[in-house]
């Protein structure tokens, strides 16, 4: 278990530490200087603060995406149905136009990508801060809109794919009777 750099975990070590938490599953879009689409698949996404509305992503600094998102000033996040497995894996791989084979339209004012098909629930956010961190940057976002239906979210750990399964409730053992 050596390592280049001895303040650092092992590379390999640090990836099975974090296919071991599962996440839920987003293609954050946007629109490139031609207003063409861009997109990508994202894993680290979170929620920062509910005043004003923040959430925290981060991208590979050499993404495409994260250059739309740097010219336009905003961003979409789609977070994935359950049913959504191949757009994800579609928008994670090098393919000349991912937008081709999904259904998309624009959202929001700004008008960046919906995946109306795969995503359950979309936030139109102003990208507010870029900070990079070795091969990704953070991206901090002001969520200015937002939509969601009901539905079952895709989820990524273990370096697979997987849907949420609820468990039914259970009531907490010091919780008073009927909550």
């Amino acid at each position: 278990m050596s390592t280049a750099d001895p303040s650092s975990a092992d590379v390999d070590d640090y990836r099975s530490l974090m296919s071991a938490f599962p996440t839920g599953v987003a293609v954050v879009t946007s629109l490139d200087t031609d207003a063409q689409p861009r997109g990508a698949t994202c894993s680290s996404l979170c929620s920062v603060t509910l005043t004003p509305p923040t959430l925290l992503l981060c991208l590979n600094t050499t993404s495409s995406t994260l250059s739309a998102i740097r010219g336009s000033g905003g961003f979409a996040v789609n977070l994935l149905n359950s049913c959504a497995r191949d757009t994800a894996v579609k928008f994670s791989t090098p393919v000349d136009d991912r937008f081709a084979t999904v259904t998309w339209r624009r959202f929001g004012s700004s008008g960046h990508p919906w995946l109306v098909r795969d995503a359950f629930a979309v936030a139109e956010c102003r990208a507010t801060e870029l900070s990079t961190v070795g091969s990704h940057t953070v991206v901090l976002g002001r969520v200015v809109s937002s939509f969601s239906l009901p539905g079952v979210p895709l989820l990524y750990g273990l370096r697979q794919f997987s849907r949420w399964a609820p468990q039914p409730q259970e009531a907490h053992p010091y919780a008073p009777e009927g909550v």
